[in-house]
């Protein structure tokens, strides 16, 4: 049987290596239809019989199917780390993904929000405690360019507001420094000292952020929370939960932001990722010049 060593694999990714339940979660998807596929099609029980073509094989059925480039190039990937693995623990006598290309990614830029937009979103004036937790959060996200997954498991340790940074956890558990600014330092206070508590309704949580049952908020939860503020907003662009993080990149480096530091406060492991954002400033500044230059 194929699955003998999947296991195995996952704790050597959980412990050794650190990767996050999300990517775990992710690789688990990718191997499952790859030992579908190579027991159900090519009736392989072992993995040492897997060869290239084998492999090979099966990114051209993902390809049949009209997955994109991201999607194959992130299987493969999957798919060599396993049998890297394998090798290495001696478990088989070969690696098939040795010398397989990965596929080029299309470069899809992000979507930004306009100045304009954002100023919209984060105009949130109800006093209500959801309304001032809401606004703390958007605020935070804009502030700091936090994923969605470290905006909900911020715990109220991690804030240092008097510092004026917020202390996060982001992929495979790096800890980073990220600085906030003052707006989003006073939403957070209020946020802190007059609604947290009336949520909660005495229950105990060291989660920062929580839902209207005082239970620390789901990624869904907060997706819907944005959707439904844009709505109220009016803001017809398609938002999703990392709209705001892309954001808050774009127009750093618009305005003169240095594309390390924006890497540093993004949690970029690499700095071709980040650099992504330098495309979309190039993007918006030919609309900007489209849009007013007289002989454009």
């Amino acid at each position: 049987m194929l699955k003998y060593a999947i296991e195995d694999f996952f704790h050597y990714l959980q412990v050794e290596r650190g990767l996050s339940d999300n990517t775990i979660n992710s690789y688990r998807r990718d191997l499952k239809r790859y030992v579908n596929y190579l027991e159900s099609e090519l009736h392989k029980k072992d993995w040492n019989t897997i060869s290239r073509t084998d492999l090979v094989g099966f990114l051209h059925v993902l390809k049949d199917e009209h997955k994109s480039s991201a999607t194959i190039a992130r299987s493969l990937s999957t798919f060599r780390l396993f049998h890297q693995y394998l090798l290495r623990e001696q478990l088989v006598d070969h690696d098939p993904s040795i010398h397989i290309e990965t596929p080029k990614k299309e470069m899809k830029l992000p979507s930004v929000l306009s100045s304009n937009d954002v100023e919209k979103l984060l105009t949130i004036n109800g006093r209500t405690p959801l309304e001032i937790r809401n606004k703390a959060m958007l605020e935070l996200l804009y502030a700091t360019g936090l994923r969605v997954s470290e905006l909900i498991t911020l715990k109220i340790n991690d804030l240092h507001l008097t510092m004026g940074f917020v202390r996060c956890l982001g992929k495979g558990s790096k800890e980073r420094i990220v600085p906030l600014g003052g707006v989003a330092k006073s939403a957070i206070e209020d946020y802190v000292e007059h609604a947290r508590s009336i949520i909660l309704k005495k229950k105990k949580e060291d989660v920062l952020f929580v839902n209207q049952h005082g239970r620390p908020l789901s990624r869904q939860g907060f997706w819907k929370i944005l959707k439904a503020v844009a709505k109220e907003k009016q803001i017809e662009k398609n938002i999703t939960p990392h709209t705001l993080r892309h954001s808050f990149a774009t127009h750093l480096l618009e305005n003169g932001a240095d594309l390390r530091a924006v890497q540093e406060m993004l949690g970029h492991a690499d700095i071709s990722t980040t650099q992504i954002y330098t495309h979309v400033s190039k993007s918006r500044l030919k609309d900007v010049y489209k849009a007013f230059h007289p002989r454009a």
